[in-house]
């Protein structure tokens, strides 16, 4: 009996690190410490600040890389490389019209056919946040 029960354990081991290793994330939204950007203030803006500014860019990058690698990795993939379980972010364009496409969808979150497939991170996640993960995005090769 001693021997089944160690037997059994041995098999089961190993599957202990495997279903760590292969999330991302933790599964629930997490808010991101944006220390370091300057505020954006109450009124959202249309277009990603941190684009075309290399210093403010760089810091974004960093905060974004956090802030995605928290709550977005588990279903767009690592270094947003999707593994076809959610869109591929990398392919969204820059532009208003994607900019606003990428803040109503982070703050709305997205439901297909009733399922929650994105939990909403309105009231989670502030304008500095999602535009610093918008900006660690747009810096992935594709």
């Amino acid at each position: 009996m001693l021997y089944r029960k160690a037997f059994l354990a041995l098999l089961l081991i190993p599957l202990l690190p495997i279903s760590g290793a292969l999330s991302h994330g933790d599964g629930a939204p997490q808010p991101v410490d944006t220390t370091g950007l300057e505020a954006l203030g109450e009124e959202w803006l249309a277009t990603n600040p941190y684009r075309n500014d290399s210093k403010k860019r760089d810091i974004a990058i960093e905060i974004g890389s956090r802030g995605y690698n928290s709550n977005c990795a588990r279903c767009h993939g690592l270094e947003a490389k999707s593994g076809g379980m959610a869109p591929d972010l990398r392919e969204l364009g820059e532009g208003e019209t994607e900019d606003a496409w990428f803040i109503s969808r982070v703050l709305q979150g997205a439901t297909v056919g009733g399922r929650q497939k994105m939990p909403p991170f309105e009231g989670l996640l502030n304008q500095e946040a999602i535009w610093a993960i918008r900006t660690y995005i747009d810096a992935q090769p594709e």
